[in-house]
């Protein structure tokens, strides 16, 4: 007799079920969360760090304003500041001054970094923004051209030209770009035309993101104005991070068109250029978006540079001016933030590649 006329009732075997979510969680949802609840800590670290590091000069009155003010001006202005308390009275009163969104004033203008960080950090947004047009349109359509013809002169021309851009500083770039453009008319200081930026501080609402202003403004003159002082800062900084995009599409292609089920479309018949486009491109892109949060960092980090050299006001060149000033308090409200965008920057990159590609979410 069968083994299986054997069993009856509750002796039958069961099928094998589906392994349980804790929780009822998708591994989605499961990761976002772990993603969310440690992106806290970091930003605590960062600014922890931030805070500790700017005190190793001693309180930041004392080496700004030392030898220019009487000890008992200094005294004053350190009781004004708070900077009399305990260390750790002022971390604490730091720590929740950013939960409210104070990040403190400057000592040399009496501005508020909160006031700098909407300003100004508008226009290193917009000059992000358009470094990132730069990187984009450069770096992943020469690097899908490299993959294609790889180990052939094109590839290496692109390879030695991605090494080139990603190697030499952004401020050495911009200025040779400066002495290549001025002949041809190309604004090389400033976010727009003295008249221009004078009109836009009247538009409502104001963005304080030119572009914007000038599209909400509605003369086409103002608008040319304005991309035209943004072209030499945007290609200067996205060259950066287009070299960046060149090698990792590159690379991730040559490994995409390497896989079986590449292999197999091929043997389809089907065309090499549909198979790179329709089959291998949208794979290699994956990694692209992971490195997008480091290149965040990279673009806050060259935009100092960046923005100093075309004296574009956006956080970099505020920062660099703040530094000449010793102004710590300044520097160091702009700093948090810089590390805070890099940190929530990460974040989202995480949580888009997570939807791209599920095999992050396990």
């Amino acid at each position: 007799m069968a083994t299986t006329e054997l069993l009856t009732g509750s002796e039958q075997p069961e099928a094998p079920s589906a392994p349980r979510r804790s929780g009822g969680m998708s591994p989605l949802t499961r990761y976002l969360l772990v993603r969310v609840a440690l992106v806290i800590p970091m930003m605590w670290i960062l600014v922890t760090f931030v805070f500790f590091l700017m005190r190793v000069i001693g309180d930041p009155i004392s080496a700004a304003q030392g030898g220019r003010l009487t000890p008992e001006q200094i005294a004053e202005r350190k009781a004004a500041a708070g900077l009399d308390a305990p260390l750790l009275q002022q971390y604490w009163d730091y720590l929740t001054g950013i939960l409210r969104g104070d990040f403190g004033t400057a000592m040399t203008d009496g501005r508020p970094i909160s006031d700098v960080l909407v300003v100004n950090g508008a226009a290193t947004l917009e000059l992000a923004f358009w470094a990132l047009l730069v990187a984009f349109s450069l770096g992943i359509p020469l690097g899908r051209l490299a993959a294609r013809h790889r180990d052939a002169w094109p590839d290496a021309v692109l390879r030695i030209f991605s090494i080139l851009v990603y190697a030499a500083p952004v401020f050495f770039v911009g200025l040779l770009l400066k002495l290549a453009f001025v002949p041809l008319g190309l604004p090389v200081a400033g976010r727009a035309s003295t008249s221009v930026e004078l009109a836009l501080q009247d538009v409502e609402p104001q963005t304080h993101i030119m572009i914007i202003d000038a599209i909400l403004w509605g003369d086409p003159a103002y608008v040319w104005d304005v991309l035209k002082h943004a072209i030499l800062p945007a290609i200067a900084l996205g060259l950066l991070t287009g070299g960046v995009f060149l090698r990792l599409v590159r690379v991730n292609l040559i490994q995409t068109l390497r896989t079986d089920y590449v292999t197999a479309t091929r043997a389809r018949g089907i065309a090499e250029r549909r198979v790179v486009r329709k089959h291998a491109y949208r794979n290699a892109l994956v990694p692209v978006v992971t490195v997008m949060g480091l290149q965040v960092a990279l673009l806050l980090g060259g935009a100092v540079l960046t923005e100093t050299t075309f004296e574009w006001q956006g956080l970099g060149y505020t920062l660099a001016d703040y530094l000449v000033k010793r102004d710590f308090i300044a520097v160091q409200g702009i700093v948090t933030v810089i590390a805070l965008v890099v940190a929530v920057s990460s974040l989202l990159i995480d949580v888009i590649v997570a939807f791209v590609d599920p095999r992050v979410r396990f």
